[in-house]
């Protein structure tokens, strides 16, 4: 399943992402010792502490590949309960690597008349004149590789087979006008991940970044993934996270918790564009905390919720303020420079799913329910006396389940995208706080999780879903957008002789 889908702008990402360095014996170590290896040991074993392993010089190197191997994330599914570790030991005792360099060449000498010498009656025959064929081949992968400045990217945070991972797509439009979509490359992450948010901040120098923020499910961790590195292990930068773990007999494990960090899943993400170091991030163990990525610290953590905190989001106008919705059925706006002041409360009708600032204008934001439900809210008529209620703007039923991703356009005006787990995705027109439904389809991605409209291709909408597959609508084809929205479409189009 796909669980969340962000944006990255054109031309940030490097044209070819960096290989990462292996990781050397420290680093290995230090995986090993971390809680990392431990969420694999929590299930089906004896009450005893963990599995033994034969202290063998072949069995240690057994024991530490599989370790490794779990700490990379890319552990096979045999190395569940049933692993035969004699036959990887047998395999290893085979291999002899010890006195690898030390064997004999009994084989074919060189310059000798062995297999080098065999004639081939044909060209093609020939292993040792297929190179240039090669070489085309290894061109191609290249330009595969190669992200252009035209080329629109997208990050997909999927989990499948139990395996969690970063998926890096590229959109792009090929010679005759269609668009090719595929996977460039993937990050393996240590959990499941619930939420993601793309960000700039120069966290390895320079004047800008290009990195992904991850919430992930059971752990109280936001791992920050450099995406212009390929086959990185470890993320650059964890916030909060588990300190110690200790498991007692007969009593339940002991958890400390880094200092500031969350205590639970984290469920929502909102990087601030001005304040390019600033995270918000949305938590099961119901606060919301404002971080500091540079120096990987919590500089403010608010308690003003009863229940889980599913999303949070900065005001595209106002980027010190901070809306966040929750389970406790309400919407609280803060201000994040008087973080004690009580903010501003609205109340709805269901479990908030997620929650959208107007981009056009400073004063109005959408939020959506767990009942179907999406409503408009207007912060001009919002009080801070907790006994009055503030009317929302409009209130629409526009799913028959649980509205899990909304998106305003960031280019037309009142067009308002909404995802559900009913399959649909609908486009909506919100002029004078009226809704419409302009368009709908069912992307096949099964129940939707998540959507996002392009900041540079407006009209593209990404959508995520259970089925674990991309989906990429381009809405100005449809003819009701195209009729409403024709102009903005022409400006979001390169202009012909421009």
């Amino acid at each position: 399943m796909i669980s969340a889908v962000s944006w990255v702008p054109k031309g940030v990402s490097k044209p070819v992402p960096a290989v990462a360095e292996p990781p050397t014996q420290e680093e290995i170590d230090e995986l090993i010792k971390s809680g990392i290896l431990d969420k694999s040991g929590d299930g089906g074993g004896s009450d005893e502490g963990e599995m033994e392993v034969e202290t063998t010089s072949e069995g240690g190197e057994v024991s530490q590949a599989l370790e490794v191997a779990k700490a990379l994330g890319r552990a096979s599914k045999v190395t569940k309960s049933g692993t035969n570790y004699d036959d990887i030991t047998e395999g290893l005792k085979e291999l002899d690597m010890d006195n690898y360099d030390d064997e004999d060449n009994d084989g074919i000498d060189l310059f000798s008349g062995g297999y080098g010498d065999l004639y081939y009656p044909s060209n093609d025959m020939d292993p040792y004149l297929k190179k240039d064929k090669d070489d085309d081949e290894d061109s191609e992968d290249s330009e595969d590789m190669t992200i252009n400045p035209n080329d629109a990217v997208i990050v997909c945070a999927r989990n499948e087979d139990d395996i969690s991972q970063l998926e890096i797509w590229l959109y792009t439009e090929t010679e005759d006008g269609e668009p090719d979509v595929y996977v460039h490359h993937d990050i393996i992450i240590s959990a499941f991940p619930l939420c993601t948010a793309w960000l700039d901040c120069p966290l390895k120098g320079g004047d800008k970044g290009n990195f992904i923020a991850v919430g992930l499910m059971g752990e109280p961790t936001i791992e920050i993934w450099d995406l212009d590195i390929i086959d990185e292990v470890q993320p650059c930068v964890v916030l909060g996270g588990i300190a110690e773990k200790k498991k007692k007999k007969g009593k339940k494990t002991s958890i400390k918790y880094k200092e500031d960090s969350h205590t639970d899943s984290v469920l929502g993400l909102a990087w601030n564009k001005e304040y390019r170091n600033i995270l918000a991030s949305a938590s099961a163990d119901k606060q919301v905390k404002i971080w500091d990525v540079a120096t990987g610290k919590c500089n403010i953590t608010m308690e003003h919720h009863t229940d889980k905190v599913q999303a949070v989001a900065w005001n595209h106008f106002a980027p010190q303020v901070l809306l966040s919705g929750s389970f406790d059925h309400s919407i609280v706006l803060k201000d994040g420079r008087v973080p004690t002041h009580s903010g501003y409360k609205w109340t709805v009708t269901a479990d908030v799913e997620s929650l959208a600032w107007d981009p056009h204008t400073e004063h109005s934001f959408v939020v959506s329910l767990e009942d179907g439900t999406v409503q408009g809210f207007d912060i001009r008529a919002a009080t801070s006396a907790p006994t009055s209620e503030s009317k929302a703007s409009f209130t629409l039923h526009a799913h028959d389940k649980a509205v899990c991703g909304i998106s305003y356009n960031p280019l037309a005006p009142n067009l308002l995208a909404t995802g559900s787990t009913d399959k649909m995705v609908k486009l909506w027109d919100l002029s004078n706080n009226q809704p419409s439904c302009i368009a709908s389809m069912n992307p096949k991605a099964g129940a939707v999780f998540s959507i996002s409209f392009s900041q540079d291709n407006p009209f593209l909408l990404a959508m995520g879903g259970s089925k674990g597959k991309l989906e990429v609508w381009d809405t100005s084809y449809d003819a009701a957008v195209a009729q409403r929205f024709g102009s903005y479409i022409k400006k979001s189009r390169p202009q012909s002789g421009a």
